[in-house]
């Protein structure tokens, strides 16, 4: 049993237990990056704070306030209840200009857009019509407001420039809510206006962050949105008909009606239902920034327990093919360096740019791990050829980092050609004639023939 010990079983199954107990440290900077990233969004949010949040902009909308009578739970007594009906507008055509710029919250950066947006539209009369007279609710006459719905107003920089059926207006703040955005209103009298449309058109200067969406409001919409940005992620519950994306700008339209969307023309402002079904339809654009640092880091990390039994292996190959003893710290030693690695690489990515912290942070312990291996195995062509090896590697683990759509299949085919590799400088050793491993160490006169 004693003997066992020394076996090249043995030692084959401490070098796996040892490549396993890594994944203690790689777990370790796993959570780190987490972390970071966390302290990343807080930036993001305290950036948002001062400038605008992610905006979902909803056009203008009709609310008329009114009241019902209503029963209460004993079926005999009744109150008086407010209400407030919506109706949306027949059509609606919103055209986005984005001026994008990068912002900073100490080593991290978030973009930010200012936009100027052109919104005009008409509610028809027939619409308005029906929503009376479908209505439980006895409509309180000249009560009426136009509302134009955002999510947050703090990147509402100016919507001074509003004409309603030619005329000027002028918004007022409002404590009003629905959906969860918020709103600034502008009172209409429906009883003047009788039968005539309420046609409407704004000019608003709006400010946000990473991303801006719309509401389909209209029986028909509309958007338009260019930005200089070449990396944009369409997002919510409609992709463009049209786009043109180039590598430093884009245009987009989309076209939206009423039949696409879960909800009507009109409904009372108390069915919850209806509010979320809203705030579903909304679509629009991120400014999505391709594969930042803390993606990259994590999927370095994700690879780490392969690489490192890698490196283990081809480590264990230069012991057995030159009959050495290579001790269990010092396999300990080699994998706290490669697991360094990614420590190394997240802090200096986050100061650096990821390129150039990874060529960095790659060639110190490629320069660490191969003189460790000369020094351990008494052989510089050895402790070259590991260097060597693991430079590959890393230059691999580069080229998966970078290859977002094909990283799995790119992964898969150098998995496979690793182990294809391995079975071919392997297999002429009769892993038998190897039961115990030799204590003796080259001689020093021939360690640079080795």
């Amino acid at each position: 049993m004693k003997n066992w010990f020394h076996t090249v079983t043995a030692k084959v199954l401490g070098v796996g237990l040892l490549a396993l107990l890594m994944l203690i440290p790689l777990g370790q900077v796993q959570t780190l990056v987490t972390e970071r990233q966390a302290l990343r969004e807080t930036a993001v949010t305290q950036i948002a704070q001062g400038w605008g949040g992610r905006q979902v902009l909803g056009g203008l909308l009709l609310a008329v306030p009114g009241q019902r009578t209503a029963l209460l739970a004993d079926n005999q007594t009744t109150r008086t209840v407010a209400t407030t009906d919506v109706v949306l507008p027949d059509t609606l055509k919103t055209d986005v200009t984005m001026q994008v710029q990068t912002r900073s919250y100490g080593i991290y950066a978030a973009p930010v857009y200012l936009s100027a947006v052109h919104v005009s539209g008409r509610f028809s009369p027939e619409d308005v019509a029906k929503a009376r007279q479908a209505s439980a609710s006895q409509w309180q006459p000249g009560k009426a407001e136009v509302r134009l719905l955002l999510s947050d107003l703090r990147g509402l920089r100016d919507a001074s420039d509003l004409r309603i059926n030619g005329k000027p207006a002028r918004f007022a703040s409002s404590a009003e809510r629905m959906s969860d955005m918020s709103s600034v209103v502008v009172p209409i009298d429906l009883d003047a206006l009788g039968d005539q449309p309420i046609e409407f058109e704004l000019q608003l200067q709006l400010a946000g962050t990473e991303s801006l969406q719309v509401l389909p409001l209209g029986r028909n919409s509309d958007v338009t949105m260019h930005a200089p940005w070449g990396n944009p992620s369409f997002i919510g519950a409609a992709l463009p008909v049209e786009r043109d994306v180039s590598a430093s700008t884009f245009s987009a339209h989309w076209h939206a009606s009423d039949l696409n969307r879960s909800y009507g023309q009109h409904w009372e402002y108390s069915d919850v239902g209806v509010g979320q079904a809203m705030s579903a339809s909304a679509f629009g654009v991120e400014l999505y920034q391709p594969v930042d640092i803390y993606q990259r880091n994590e999927r370095a990390v994700k690879y780490g327990l392969l690489f490192i039994g890698m490196t283990f292996v081809v480590f264990f190959l230069f012991e057995v093919l030159k009959r050495l003893r290579v001790h269990p710290v010092q396999y300990l030693l080699i994998g706290a360096a490669l697991a360094t690695f990614y420590v190394v690489l997240l802090a200096l990515s986050e100061q650096i740019g990821f390129a150039l912290a990874y060529a960095l942070a790659a060639s110190a312990v490629v320069v660490i791990v191969g003189g460790y291996a000369a020094a351990v195995l008494r052989a510089r062509r050895a402790g070259l050829l590991l260097g060597g090896a693991l430079a590959m590697v890393y230059t691999l683990l580069y080229g998966l980092i970078a290859a977002e759509q094909y990283a799995l299949l790119v992964g898969a085919f150098a998995l496979l050609a690793a182990i294809a590799l391995m079975m071919y400088l392997t297999r002429r050793i009769d892993w038998y004639a190897y039961a115990p491993i030799s204590a003796a160490r080259p001689d020093p006169a021939t360690m640079d023939t080795l």
